[in-house]
């Protein structure tokens, strides 16, 4: 089980509203990802379902039952935070033992669990250890333990690998999307960071000051961006936005291009500009252009064998397939 549904929900702090009312449903076994900027009430959201913080107004209902009300102990949910919250006098064991030492649970299925949960993690070899005796990931992975012991209904993660340097995000990626596919449970995973959005989930629930802007799968979402905000949002590098005579000729306010939907040359063809930057990642090279005729910087996603001096005049065409035309209030045309 673990099927999440928010009926009307809302949050607000005295007189201010964070979270208007919002409906949202995740599925049992999803990997749901809540991404937004900072202060946009994913945390807070999370919490609400967790029962750390109470509803305003709406219902929270897990497995069809009201859990509005429900005591967070109670909710049948683990959550996993940003800090690794660890015992530093405990061992890797007691620490993943600990919910279930104080849930009273016999102490050969506390070993059972604890055990089978160090396999799933890599983590048998570092039961005897102290938390200070271990890396960043592997502190990571206790805290992840100490909630997998639990057999909750679903996993909630606040940001975990903040913490983290980039190279140890990546492969914590890698090992809690894996985590998901061998447990087959319902997560929900917050996070500011959209590549980690796109890389990890089934669902990603896009949140603007506290407003859901969008849910949908990543390809849905980078296709098919339902406004302005979304499309600059999601996708790294970001979606090139221009204004002005070049919208017009599409009769849109505000068009759209990817930079990796637009190609560059020295042919003469397409919109010239003038090299800025350019950033060199081995397999791609990222090319920012000024161009002539409209004011923001084109990010231009190239062969990574591309190389164009600074200050060198180019052309770049738009794949016409793949233009977003957004109105005067930033929403999407047709």
């Amino acid at each position: 089980m673990g099927r999440i549904v928010l009926d009307k929900v809302s949050k607000s702090f005295g007189t201010t509203e964070v979270i208007p009312p919002l409906d949202l449903t995740i599925e049992e076994g999803e990997f749901a990802v809540f991404v937004g900027p900072s202060g946009c009430g994913k945390s807070t959201l999370l919490r609400l379902i967790a029962g750390l913080e109470d509803v305003s107004g709406g219902v929270v209902k897990i497995n069809g039952e009201d859990a509005t009300a429900v005591p967070p102990a109670k909710r049948g949910l683990a959550m996993v935070f940003q800090s690794y919250a660890l015992y530093p006098h405990m061992s890797v064991r007691k620490n993943i033992a600990f919910p279930l030492r104080m849930a009273k649970l016999d102490k050969s299925e506390i070993k059972q669990r604890v055990e089978d949960a160090a396999s799933v993690l890599n983590l048998t070899d570092y039961l005897d250890r102290r938390p200070g005796q271990l890396s960043g990931g592997q502190r990571q992975r206790v805290a992840i333990g100490r909630a997998i012991v639990r057999e909750p209904e679903a996993f909630l993660f606040d940001e975990p690998l903040s913490n983290l340097d980039a190279a140890l995000r990546v492969g914590m990626r890698l090992e809690i999307s894996e985590l998901h596919k061998r447990l087959a449970t319902t997560m929900i995973y917050v996070t500011h960071d959209q590549v980690e959005a796109m890389t990890m989930a089934d669902k990603i629930v896009v949140l603007q000051a506290g407003v859901i802007e969008q849910v949908g799968s990543p390809l849905e979402l980078y296709r098919s961006p339902r406004n302005k905000f979304v499309a600059g949002f999601i996708g790294s590098p970001k979606m090139n936005l221009l204004e002005g005579s070049e919208a017009a000729r599409y009769n849109a306010h505000t068009i759209g291009i990817r930079p990796e939907h637009l190609t560059v040359s020295t042919d003469g063809n397409g919109w010239q500009g003038v090299v800025g930057v350019s950033e060199h990642l081995g397999s791609d090279t990222f090319l920012h252009v000024q161009c002539d005729d409209f004011e923001p910087t084109l990010t231009v996603r190239a062969d990574g064998e591309l190389d164009l001096d600074y200050g060198a005049r180019v052309s770049i065409t738009p794949d016409l397939n793949h233009l977003h035309l957004f109105d005067h209030d930033g929403q999407r045309i047709g």
